[in-house]
């Protein structure tokens, strides 16, 4: 059996107490001093998460473009150098492979993809892999950080010349930050602004301490998978394995934003076409539970008497003390301000079905 893999924050974890737990191959934080405290402290200071395990691929050669407009559900020829999409990849049926991000270089592109789906993804892009294009994975020689929340500017500021504030969201720069080379990304997982620091593991250690250092005078904490969780989850933004999968496909699961079905033949847009025409039968809701409770996946929802529906992700939100979660239901199910129940251990709680996010954004 292969061992779990180390990222090179894992000295780190370990000083701080961390719950460390293995997550898609590597040892990964799941929390420090607690979910709560470490969500709060994203929501009102600033957070550093190790996402190391986050998967890197670098897409070359003249057919890049075109190569990823065929693997990708949005449209790639509309980035510009320095710029960051959102996008999801398809199979012939419609379901996802995996959603990702993909980042506009001079010359090449790099994908993001999620941990879990690393191995399957590289497959997938090798089998359709367009000649006079070179892919590689360059996911072992990355390390990456993400350090987020309103306090996340003044922190990263005090440890690099560049102009931060100069960089859009969803946009990148390549410099010199804490004294070493790295992608500096305007992205992340939570709704706050912040910025991603991809960079070359040998820097790692030095990098953590330089952020630490500075964010000492804004109470800077680690904080781990499950508080990135609970973040998420406020935002409504899809997890794959829970809210997406092979199963689902970007039309029902709220994506439709980023699947530009009339940018390019790429794969499942066929299937994808139909189900627009029709409609899907089943819709991605966000809901607030009026009754005291905690949905979780997996769990039964009803509308009366009659099974609509199952939670896909559910938490206590530390922002609102409120039960919230996301589910599929059939679509004439998925009225905003529609009651439902929510099977919690046999008992049927009322949710309110509402328009996400649960909190509001403050990435710009």
């Amino acid at each position: 059996m292969e061992t779990d893999k180390q990222t090179p924050f894992y000295q780190q974890h370990l000083a701080l107490g961390a719950r460390i737990l293995p997550f898609a191959g590597y040892l990964m934080p799941i929390q420090y001093s607690g979910i709560m405290d470490e969500h709060r402290a994203v929501r009102n200071t600033v957070g550093v998460f190790d996402v190391t395990h986050m998967g890197e691929f670098v897409v070359k050669g003249p057919d890049a473009e075109a190569f990823l407009n065929r693997l990708t559900v949005n449209d790639v020829t509309a980035l510009d150098i320095g710029q960051v999409q959102y996008s999801a990849m398809c199979y012939p049926d419609g379901g996802i492979v995996d959603d990702l991000l993909v980042y506009r270089f001079k010359d090449h592109y790099m994908m993001v993809v999620n941990a879990s789906n690393i191995d399957k993804d590289y497959a997938w892009a090798k089998e359709n892999l367009l000649k006079g294009v070179e892919l590689r994975n360059i996911s072992e020689k990355t390390a990456l950080l993400a350090i987020q929340g309103p306090d996340s500017f003044a922190v990263l500021q005090k440890l690099t010349e560049l102009a931060l504030h100069n960089i859009p969201f969803y946009h990148f720069v390549e410099g010199e930050l804490a004294g070493f080379p790295m992608l500096i990304s305007r992205t992340g997982y939570t709704g706050e602004r912040g910025f991603e620091l991809y960079h070359d593991p040998a820097h790692s250690v030095r990098l953590w301490d330089a952020l630490f250092t500075a964010g000492r005078d804004y109470d800077i904490q680690a904080v781990g998978l499950g508080a990135r969780d609970t973040l998420r989850l406020e935002m409504k933004y899809c997890l794959y394995g829970n809210d997406i999968d092979q199963t689902t496909n970007p039309l029902e699961a709220g994506l439709s934003w980023i699947t530009k079905l009339n940018s390019g033949d790429f794969i499942g847009r066929d299937v994808l076409l139909k189900i627009k025409e029709n409609g899907p039968e089943r819709r991605l809701i966000a809901f607030e539970m009026k009754d005291k409770g905690i949905p979780r996946h997996g769990y039964r929802i009803f509308a009366g008497d009659s099974e609509v529906g199952v939670v896909t992700s559910g938490t206590q939100s530390p922002s609102l003390n409120i039960g919230i979660g996301l589910g599929y239901v059939r679509s004439e199910f998925s009225r905003l301000g529609a009651e439902l129940l929510i099977d919690v251990r046999s008992k049927k709680l009322k949710a309110e079905l509402v328009k996400p996010p649960f909190v509001e954004a403050r990435t710009v």
